[in-house]
């Protein structure tokens, strides 16, 4: 039976508290060029790939969202010990040793986990 359902992920959206930072953060992480035009209160959208998207959202305007963080996202690569050197700099958290993945925390503590294949 043929499913209704694309086989491609459209755009994953990621709970934060502080809009600003996350933007910075998830930008340099993934090296693109922060750009404060592109941030619409309370989202902004970072382009990853074809179709896929990443929504940070922050919650309703004027409050600060309370955010349980997700163990969930994930980034591939295709070199895991340059993906672990970089995240090695001050400003990523590393949450797991190396091995076919490596894992950090973004600003609210999500795990983004980065892995080779």
């Amino acid at each position: 039976m043929n499913s209704p359902i694309k086989n491609q992920v459209n755009t994953i959206f990621v709970s934060v508290s502080e809009l600003h930072r996350s933007v910075k953060w998830y930008c340099d992480l993934l090296g693109q060029k922060y750009q404060a035009e592109h941030l619409n209160q309370p989202v902004y959208k970072l382009d990853i790939n074809h179709h896929t998207g990443l929504i940070l959202d922050a919650g309703p305007r004027g409050k600060v969202q309370k955010v349980t963080p997700s163990p969930h996202p994930l980034y591939n690569t295709d070199d895991i010990q340059a993906a672990f050197r970089f995240v090695e700099k001050p400003n990523y958290q590393i949450t797991s040793p190396i091995t076919v993945f490596t894992a950090v925390k973004d600003p609210d503590e999500n795990i983004i986990m980065v892995c080779n294949g």
